[in-house]
Order: C-alpha cells, then structure tokens, then sequence
C-alpha cells in the first residue's frame, strides 16, 4: 500500500471532531500504560488509583517473579531507574522490594495530583500483582488489566504458571468466552502466549511486536492468538500492514500512544485499543 501522509496536514480542530466522530462508530478501549504514569511513578497503587480515577477502561502492567515467588508490577529487569535500590527483581525477595522507594524519582513539581495520595507509602511502594487484582476488584466499574509477561527470565515458564495461578483465586483463569473475559495476558514471546493459552484456552492473550517480522506481513497471528500489540511507530510507519492484522479478523492493540496526532492515526486506522501513558487526555480527545 502506498501511503500518503498529505491527509495528516488537516487542521487540528478538524482532527479532533474526525477522532470523536471515528471514536463513536467503533469504540476505543483506553488502556492506562504502567497506570497513569505520566502523572504518577509508573506501576505504582498511585498510578493505578489516578487511572481508574480518569476514567481509564483497562489498566496495563508488567509482571516479574522476586526471588521467593511473587509476581510484583516492574518493566525493567533491575529496579535501578524505578526505585532507590539496586539489583535484578529476580534476585530480590518481595520484602527486600517492598523496603524501596518506588515514587521519590518522579519529579513532583511536575506531578502534582499523586503526591497527595492518602495512601501514603504504600501508593509509591512495589506493587504485587495480587494488590493491583484486589484493587480493580473494588473499583466499583469494570476496569480491565492487560498482564505482560516479561521475558528472557530465569524463571522459564514459572512467571505464566505462577500469573494462572493468581488469576484462578480471583476467578479469572478460564473466562466462558474471550469476549466476557475481564484479564488479558501479553507478551513480546510466542512461547509464553502458548503456555497461557495451553493452560487456558479462553483466556485471551496479545502479541506484542516492535517490527513487522517478515512471516506476519500478511496479518497472520501465533497460532491461536487473536490480538496484535504493534508498536506506534509500527502504525505511522506501515498503517497498511494495521488494515491486513484488521482484515485477517484479529484485534489491534496499540503502544504507546501519547501524541494527539498518534491517537487521530489510530482512530482513523480503527484499532481497538489504545495503550498510553495519559488515559485522562486520550479520553478527552476521543470525546469521552
């Protein structure tokens, strides 16, 4: 497909009425990356509260397993940028984590709404994946997690088993249908979306992808996976391979978008789901 950007030159105010009018036909999930992290310390209870304060309809996280077997909310494989410590999570016990400062990083002065969070230290402590289930359980609305499983690990296939097994004490593991399932498991490895989807079949799972491999470019899936996660520069730079991933039947899930232009592109391409760190300004300019 050639593509021609000339269309993307239109006046921003015409921009926002095409994404409210794009957003109206075929609804966008809007899903709170790391929580609402532009605002608050990412994966932190205070990111995670501020996006279901937002309005965020899905709230997406990492997962990674401490050295005696919990899965705790971090991106990176050490805890250096998040946190005042150091060292690998894997090496980590959970009490060793929890004894961290997981918010002081992130520049008050620029985030004021999270600093005067009444939770206190827990709201900028590590946070269990099991804390955060309890938390979407007592929103009070359906509010959707979007799970990634972080790979390479140490811990080879412990992190799904462990993440099931979670997920099965909060009724979660084995949804009746894709469709009424409230938990979907991400990952940038086929051979982790596999051990899911062996475990249980309903529950849905993403590919997440940084470039187009060349096996994929006709829109084709992992086998049995019906959800793409392509990265936003995969979307401005190849929105034709957006329409085969749609024409194919599968869900397009997009990260991370930010930028009111990205989000204009993602509405008019018609994915389901846009993954940001600014829940609240997304919402606003899809009109909601």
């Amino acid at each position: 497909m050639n593509w021609d950007a000339s269309h993307l030159t239109l006046a921003p105010r015409r921009w926002h009425h095409d994404a409210v009018t794009l957003a109206r036909q075929h609804p966008i999930q809007v899903v709170a990356h790391r929580g609402a992290s532009e605002e608050a310390p990412e994966h932190t209870l205070a990111a995670y509260k501020k996006a279901i304060e937002d309005g965020a309809d899905a709230l997406e996280c990492d997962v990674r397993l401490t050295a005696d077997g919990h899965l705790v909310c971090v991106h990176d494989r050490r805890v250096n940028r998040t946190s005042n410590g150091r060292g690998a999570v894997s090496a980590l016990e959970l009490a060793e984590l929890a004894a961290l400062d997981f918010g002081s990083w992130k520049n008050r002065d620029e985030s004021p709404d999270w600093e005067h969070a009444p939770g206190g230290l827990e709201d900028t402590s590590v946070l269990t994946l099991e804390r955060l289930l309890e938390l979407v359980a007592d929103a009070g609305r359906r509010v959707e997690l979007a799970i990634e499983t972080k790979h390479p690990t140490r811990w080879a296939g412990q992190v799904e088993e462990r993440l099931l097994h979670l997920l099965k004490r909060f009724g979660l593991d084995a949804p009746a249908s894709a469709d009424e399932s409230a938990v979907r498991v991400m990952s940038f490895s086929a051979r982790s979306l596999h051990r899911v989807r062996a475990a249980s079949p309903t529950l849905p799972t993403v590919y997440l992808l940084q470039f187009v491999s060349p096996r994929l470019r006709d829109g084709r899936l992992p086998a049995g996976v019906r959800i793409a996660g392509p990265s936003m520069r995969i979307v401005r730079s190849h929105p034709g391979y957006i329409e085969r991933l749609k024409r194919s039947g599968h869900q397009v899930h997009v990260w991370t978008v930010n930028e009111p232009e990205d989000v204009d592109l993602c509405a008019e391409l018609g994915v389901d789901a846009i993954i940001t760190n600014r829940p609240r300004a997304v919402l606003r300019q899809l009109g909601r």
